[in-house]
């Protein structure tokens, strides 16, 4: 069953906005993003994009135009040597109590669900609280970037007993990480591999 790097957008893979991306023109990546992504598709880890976007049901942005901005960033991603295995996101208002919306797993979930994924053996990387708590509801390894709102949800995590996640600069440290892991995984002691 494969396993996945689970990625927020705002703030870890684009610049997040206070008053929300609203087209392709206010869609900014961030330094070494790209590269971290092209890295990681390097690896036969799914690339799964999970967000919270909100702004559809507030009346900001149209999903259309969210899914157009969804689409042109994959466009992006692939032409830099990346790639995107799945892009997840929850509309809802946090006032909706959906299922989806982070903190809640339900965007981890359909993920795992359509692309068939092993959540346990996989990785979360986001900025916020609401990200390592997703993660953690389904057993993912996490990481808390300090790029978009990380720094101030790092304080947030710590005063409210969140734990069990590393913190690392950005997404390029994120996957460096990962990939380090990854080559541990694959090295298994001698004597772990011979069946007496």
């Amino acid at each position: 069953m494969p396993r996945a790097v689970f990625i927020d957008r705002d703030g870890v893979v684009c610049r997040n906005r206070e008053d929300y991306v609203k087209s392709w023109e206010e869609f900014h990546f961030l330094p070494g993003a790209l590269d971290a992504l092209a890295r990681l598709a390097q690896t036969d880890l799914r690339i799964v994009v999970v967000t919270n976007q909100s702004a559809i049901n507030r009346g900001i942005v149209p999903a259309e135009v969210v899914e157009s901005i969804h689409a042109r960033m994959v466009s992006a991603i692939e032409a830099n040597g990346g790639r995107v295995d799945g892009v997840f996101y929850c509309p809802h208002r946090p006032d909706e109590g959906c299922s989806c919306r982070k903190p809640r797993p339900g965007l981890l979930l359909r993920a795992a669900e359509q692309l068939a994924l092993d959540l346990e053996g996989s990785y979360l990387v986001g900025d916020a609280e609401s990200d390592m708590r997703a993660g953690r509801a389904v057993g993912c390894r996490r990481f808390l970037v300090l790029t978009g709102r990380g720094r101030r949800q790092l304080l947030r995590c710590l005063i409210h007993g969140e734990r069990g996640f590393a913190v690392v600069p950005d997404l390029q440290a994120a996957v460096g990480r990962i990939l380090r892991l990854e080559r541990q995984r694959r090295t298994v002691p001698l004597e772990e591999t011979v069946g007496c």
